[in-house]
């Protein structure tokens, strides 16, 4: 790794940190808690002869969120979604969600429906891999004033640093994602800034296929358009990564 390659690397580190200590500033006298998420993605391509179809992808997405010190069940969300791999870099995704949601997350249980679109952008540096995801969601809820569709913008920034001095199959994994509401509906949700999420880990690879990642992911969630304070989450996130 050359000098820039390294001053380049801190940079990024020292960003990612900063949104850590930016969330816990930000909110004043927040709620806070310790979650547990656990879940699994499977990503790969359709089986297909056809030339025009050898491009398509899909995606399975599972997970359980577990709240009041990880002692119940909060949130689930089940992903599917279907994507067009234009190259080696660059995928489009079409999706859709369900995210049902009860205490300690939500005073009364309800649904989250979302259909959702997004750009997926994948490098590889002497440094790492580097990934960019930007999406747009349409969030209809089982909630009155619900059939007004909530739009949501999320960009989300995720490096994975191998350290093959420690073993070839483990990287650090750093990444942050910024949600943004972009209107007011009925149901209460305020445009602008919604939650942020940052998360810091490790990924151990089991097989070519499969990856384990691992680690504390702080969540700062704005509530400020209800009477309820903001929360501060503290988040052990296990995720395995399937890739055919």
């Amino acid at each position: 790794m050359t000098i820039t390659d390294r001053k380049r690397l801190l940079h990024i580190i020292v960003v990612v940190f900063s949104l850590i200590v930016a969330d816990m500033v930000s909110a004043a006298n927040p709620d806070e808690d310790f979650y547990t998420w656990a879940g699994f993605e499977m990503t790969g391509s359709l089986p297909a002869h056809n030339p025009y179809l050898k491009n398509l992808r899909y995606k399975l997405f599972m997970q359980g969120r577990f709240g009041d010190n990880s002692s119940q069940f909060s949130q689930g969300l089940i992903r599917a979604g279907t994507g067009y791999q234009f190259n080696e870099k660059v995928t489009a995704w079409l999706g859709y969600d369900w995210v049902p949601t009860g205490r300690p997350l939500a005073l009364s249980p309800f649904n989250d429906h979302a259909v959702w679109q997004q750009l997926s952008w994948s490098n590889s540096f002497a440094f790492g891999t580097l990934i960019s995801r930007t999406r747009l969601e349409q969030h209809f809820f089982d909630v009155p004033g619900g059939s007004d569709a909530a739009h949501l913008f999320r960009q989300m920034l995720k490096l994975s640093i191998p350290v093959p001095v420690v073993s070839p199959r483990i990287g650090v994994v750093l990444w942050n994602e910024i949600f943004v509401n972009l209107k007011t509906t009925a149901a209460g949700i305020r445009s602008g800034y919604n939650q942020n999420r940052t998360f810091a880990g490790f990924g151990y690879q089991i097989n070519k296929m499969i990856t384990l990642e691992t680690g504390y992911m702080n969540q700062h969630i704005n509530k400020s358009s209800s009477p309820r304070p903001d929360l501060l989450l503290h988040v052990l996130s296990i995720t395995l990564l399937l890739n055919f």
